[in-house]
């Protein structure tokens, strides 16, 4: 293995070198990386003074360590342009070519500019971070806890891990650095709209949370990587010379493996939505399981946020069903497509969050939604309303086919995940992910879809009289 290895440490090594020679690269990331912690120094300074004022001295301490993790990511998001310019960049200087001759494996070509991609922006992260504690310690500004600064730590080295394999796995599929720059924005916005989340949980003070961050983009890193190494191919990455839309091809594409060899409705179930479910049955099991200890996590946290109801609360409680419930069967077919659309959409946006993630984030809305569940069936229980009442006539009436139907679509998006880091040395990236799509949209339209109408029908025309039967009787 140290043998298999050794050409990826050279590699690595001849690129660092050539990065850190190179002007135009170290005085962006030096000057930045210097200039942008004293900068951010300034505001907390500013910020501090300002709020000490009116006695709201908690913001400034959480600021501190919010300015400690924008100064790790600047340097990152300028450092980018590295890893996009890693084979494109190359390619149009004309300098891939003896690389390419080179007797090395694809893995080892691959994983060594992957290295090489990765170090600059951590030793400009690093740089700016220790500017920054340097300068708090100058001002005699507390700094951040112990624990706290590993956790900045681990999220800057993860960020920028994903931000480079992001960016590397463009720049082996793109055709010139222009249209490697466009892309980057597929990573640079969600990595932005994260460091906004993170930045919501350090000013609430919940810095537990973040180690759950550092564990998510830990797997999309790997996800990342194996996706890179997968779809790697210098033949490929030689012969690829101009990227054309090719609506026509894709169109035919998908609609090939969305109806396969199937004339009827029937035949297309036979043949290609219950194939498709098939694939998917190893995802199923496994969203299923995490549902379950998803249910039984959120069930368990009524040990720390439990609440007593008085005999009034309970009695609006009730009021307040038999009202929610009137209007649902006064509103009819109106109400039955409120409460599909109101599902529907929750699937959708968890497709998108999938998009970017390999489904990794699109099984979120159904994590959080079956806690809840778990957490209410605590607090009813905990309350004296029996655990039967709010199953079998709150949940199970519809439940027994809206869950099946949300466990189905985040399968769908976590297989689709797992097909785009599978190496297939037979099809380009398009086609895989075309056919994936053409696989999520079979088990929308063909099962989803319905079983969400179905629910929507029962959650508005039977759910009611079976749960005020039961809660009243």
């Amino acid at each position: 293995m140290k043998s298999e290895f050794g050409p990826v440490l050279i590699i690595a090594k001849r690129e660092i070198k050539d990065q850190f020679r190179d002007w135009r690269i170290v005085f962006p990331i030096i000057g930045l990386t210097i200039f942008f912690p004293f900068l951010m120094n300034f505001t907390a300074n500013s910020m501090l003074d300002f709020v000490e004022r009116y006695g709201a001295s908690i913001i400034g301490e959480r600021l501190v360590p919010f300015l400690m993790m924008i100064v790790g990511f600047f340097p990152i998001s300028v450092s980018l342009v590295i890893a996009l310019e890693s084979f494109v960049g190359e390619k149009e200087r004309g300098s891939i070519e003896p690389l390419l001759n080179t007797p090395l494996k694809d893995w080892q070509l691959y994983v060594g500019k992957l290295l090489s991609s990765t170090v600059p922006p951590l030793v400009g992260s690093f740089l700016g971070m220790s500017v920054y504690c340097i300068g708090l310690v100058i001002n005699q500004v507390p700094l951040p806890e112990p624990t706290l600064m590993i956790q900045i730590v681990a999220l800057t080295i993860v960020q920028a891990i994903v931000m480079v394999s992001g960016g590397v796995v463009v720049s082996s599929q793109a055709t010139s650095v222009k249209a490697a720059n466009l892309l980057s924005s597929f990573i640079v916005i969600p990595m932005a709209l994260l460091i906004q989340g993170e930045s919501i949980v350090m000013f609430w003070g919940d810095f537990g949370t973040l180690w759950w961050a550092v564990f998510g983009l830990s797997i999309l890193a790997l996800l990342l990587i194996r996706v890179g190494l997968a779809h790697f191919n210098r033949e490929e990455l030689l012969g690829r010379e101009i990227d054309v839309l090719n609506f026509r091809w894709g169109w035919k594409t998908f609609i090939h493996a969305f109806t396969g060899s199937s004339h009827t409705v029937i035949d297309w179930y036979k043949k290609e939505v219950f194939e498709s479910l098939k694939k998917i049955r190893v995802a199923f099991w496994i969203t299923l399981l995490i549902t379950l200890i998803c249910f039984w996590i959120g069930s368990r946290q009524i040990d720390q946020f439990n609440f007593s109801f008085n005999t009034s609360d309970i009695q609006e409680m009730e009021d307040q069903i038999r009202v929610l419930f009137s209007g649902f069967t006064a509103g009819g077919v109106s109400s039955v497509l409120a409460v599909f659309w109101r599902n529907f959409r929750v699937l959708i946006i968890s497709s998108i969050l999938g998009l970017f993630s390999f489904g990794i984030l699109g099984a979120f809305p159904l994590i959080a939604t079956v806690g809840i569940g778990g957490y209410l069936m605590s607090l009813l229980q905990y309350n004296g309303i029996e655990v039967g009442v709010y199953l079998f006539g709150f949940i199970l009436p519809h439940g027994i086919f809206e869950i099946p139907a949300a466990i189905i679509a985040t399968a769908a998006l976590i297989y689709g995940g797992a097909v785009l880091a599978t190496p297939d040395s037979s099809h380009t990236i398009g086609e895989v992910s075309l056919k994936t799509l053409a696989d999520w949209c079979k088990l929308m339209v063909g099962i989803v879809i319905p079983l969400l109408f179905l629910s929507a029908m029962i959650e508005v025309w039977v759910t009611p009289n079976i749960a005020l039967a039961l809660l009243f009787s």
